[in-house]
């Protein structure tokens, strides 16, 4: 028997996380309109099952249902997105008020089920009409931002105690426009640059809109990983380092800091930069981290035509670092290395790169990828591996705030089974679990593991 968990500080958040695109479906529904990842998911070969989330989940039409299960954990409070094209269908200008209705229900039922909303305003699903205008290539689109956030906060701000604006600004810079694996599929590899400091100064002028029509304890949800060098030599190690800068530090020193990490980089980003540094390093409330392991990088090999990283997604030959397997870990089913103790790690990190400047954090993001199945003789889904996984990640959070990190809260990635971007319905997150065809939900044996967690931290 696993010892049982070291209890947490009263007031500890515990909530779970989902977003709008992955499971809300009705994607033509009362006005909705397009998005950048509706247009994706209709390229050939761009989802690796061929699917699409037209439906996914449902939530649209089953969100009381969805609520209810989350008031069945008891958990404080749920992390979910607004798709902003459901809000503004041209992503400017004319308002959806049956999009915003929705919204407006949700955070209604989560309030009368004592369960706190926190909202994100931008979980990478663009409105098409300004991803085709240049997306976050366009400084536009980051003013564009600010004024959704402005609309979304005037109906909802009288009732979210918690806002995120951004949901990982750097997947969106290299997978959606690096790499060419997520929407909207661009391959400009270091060409993308813009794209991260747009959506930083979008952050920034949206943290603005938001203060400005009462809303309160704002922060960002930024997806962060240790890096390790593969070997002790220099060019290993200046590798990792550049790996580092480039998806760690290039978003959270401008955000907590001022200033990006090198000034040949930050000479690389377009606008009056030194100017928006002010508007993107405005004091935050809280700091959201997103983690699920950590990254080996070293020097590139010779003749290696590709080196595999985030999932399965190839990294081109070319670049002046190579992902390489991280050895001696359990794997998830989507090929990720469980390593628990590298959360504890990047926190303490984290604290002594920022020092003061670094406020409370939550973990928005924390969650692993099991494909368990329903028994056929009772429908029980015995999920062990995924108690497993949150167990050792809770232990090490545990050691991370006893070494003097002040976390605040913990959001599973996810309360339900949904699409899961560019690997479709191939990979399995939730708590609960989702029959595709049925749409049934059922909750695995780790939502009622959960659900005691917090019942014992009352």
């Amino acid at each position: 028997m696993t010892a049982p968990l070291p209890p947490f500080p009263a007031g500890f958040l515990w909530g779970v996380s989902a977003s709008a695109f992955q499971i809300e479906g009705s994607v033509t529904a009362d006005g909705r309109g397009p998005s950048s990842w509706d247009a994706f998911t209709k390229r050939r070969g761009a989802v690796k099952d061929g699917s699409h989330a037209d439906v996914a989940t449902d939530h649209y039409r089953r969100y009381r249902e969805d609520v209810a299960l989350m008031a069945g954990l008891g958990v404080g409070a749920y992390r979910f997105s607004v798709s902003w094209s459901r809000v503004l269908p041209e992503g400017a200008g004319r308002v959806n008020r049956k999009g915003l209705d929705f919204y407006d229900r949700l955070v209604d039922e989560l309030c009368a089920a004592g369960i706190a909303p926190a909202p994100t305003l931008f979980h990478w699903d663009t409105p098409l009409a300004l991803e085709e205008r240049g997306g976050w290539l366009s400084r536009d689109t980051a003013e564009r931002f600010a004024s959704y956030a402005s609309v979304v906060a005037e109906r909802l701000a009288d009732r979210v105690p918690m806002w995120i604006t951004i949901n990982e600004p750097a997947e969106v810079t290299l997978l959606g426009y690096g790499l060419g694996e997520h929407a909207p599929g661009e391959r400009l590899v270091f060409d993308a640059l813009p794209v991260a400091h747009h959506q930083l100064l979008a952050h920034g002028l949206a943290v603005q809109a938001l203060r400005a029509a009462g809303a309160r304890e704002i922060g960002i949800a930024a997806s962060h990983s240790p890096v390790w060098a593969a070997g002790d030599g220099e060019e290993d190690r200046a590798a990792a380092e550049l790996y580092d800068t480039l998806t760690n530090r290039l978003f959270s020193d401008p955000l907590l800091t001022g200033a990006y990490p090198d000034e040949n980089l930050a000479a690389l980003l377009p606008g009056p930069v030194a100017e928006d540094l002010k508007t993107i390093s405005a004091p935050l409330d809280w700091y959201g981290i997103n983690y699920y392991n950590p990254m080996l990088v070293g020097a590139p090999r010779p003749a290696a035509a590709a080196s595999s990283g985030f999932g399965g997604i190839e990294i081109p030959s070319g670049l002046p670092f190579a992902i390489r397997p991280i050895e001696g870990y359990e794997h998830t089913d989507f090929g990720w290395p469980v390593v628990p103790d590298g959360l504890r790690e990047l926190l303490v990190t984290m604290r002594e790169r920022y020092g003061d400047r670094l406020p409370p954090v939550y973990i928005t993001e924390n969650g692993c990828s099991y494909g368990d199945a329903p028994d056929p003789a009772d429908g029980r889904i015995a999920d062990a591996r995924r108690i497993a996984y949150h167990d050792g990640h809770l232990r090490a959070l545990h050691r991370a705030m006893a070494e003097g990190v002040d976390v605040r809260g913990y959001f599973i990635w996810s309360i339900l089974d949904n699409f899961e971007w560019a690997e479709g319905y191939r990979q399995r997150f939730g708590l609960v679990h989702v029959d595709y065809d049925t749409l049934a939900r059922t909750p695995k044996d780790s939502y009622a593991w959960y659900r005691d967690v917090v019942e014992s931290n009352r």
